[in-house]
């Protein structure tokens, strides 16, 4: 919350991060599910789905900085381990079958996508799935050049390299701009 600060300079990026509503998360797969989506027992799934990878109790990831993301952005770059990418696999083939693939928004204008995140948004209505998946913890939005602005002059402000713990897996109602807005379950990462 406080690099979001920082990182924003004297503007406020949107949504402001905080305890009280939108946290600061890495995301392993967002969507529209159907309402058969029971979180706690879905969360349960996961998590027995994930056993077999090995996850420790806390996963460092390391970030190389904060980095700009069409259209208007900010992103603090994680890296991709691959146990991240096995959880992210193992994550996916649970929410699967509760894909309200009938609320993918058709119309959205992919056009900065990767041809990856394009491949993966016309799959998963989520464009970081598989190859493209890009871990990270969202800073904010702003208008397009000035989001430009911040990224380019951020380490002015910030030293925002070094290690992030991801220790835990929720579910979550998502909020402006795709934001951890109210948790539903949580489950430590790995289960003892």
């Amino acid at each position: 919350m406080r690099l979001q600060r920082r990182v924003g300079a004297d503007l406020a990026l949107e949504p402001p991060l905080s305890e009280d509503g939108n946290l600061p998360h890495v995301t392993l797969f967002q969507g529209p599910f159907s309402d058969s989506l029971a979180p706690t027992e879905v969360l349960a799934d996961i998590a027995a789905s994930a056993a077999g990878l090995g996850l420790p109790g806390e996963l460092p990831l390391s970030s190389p900085g904060v980095v700009y993301q069409p259209t208007g952005w900010l992103f603090l770059a994680l890296e991709r381990p691959a146990l991240l990418s096995a959880l992210q696999e193992s994550v996916v083939a649970v929410l699967d079958p509760y894909l309200d693939r009938t609320a993918f928004d058709t119309d959205k204008d992919v056009s900065r996508f990767t041809d990856d995140e394009r491949i993966s948004y016309q799959k998963y209505g989520y464009r970081y799935v598989g190859d493209a998946y890009a871990p990270h913890m969202t800073l904010g939005r702003a208008p397009e050049a000035v989001a430009l602005e911040l990224v380019r002059t951020a380490r002015e402000r910030v030293e925002p390299t070094g290690t992030w713990i991801f220790d835990r897996l929720s579910f979550y109602v998502m909020g402006q701009h795709g934001a951890h807005a109210e948790r539903l379950a949580e489950t430590p990462l790995a289960q003892r």
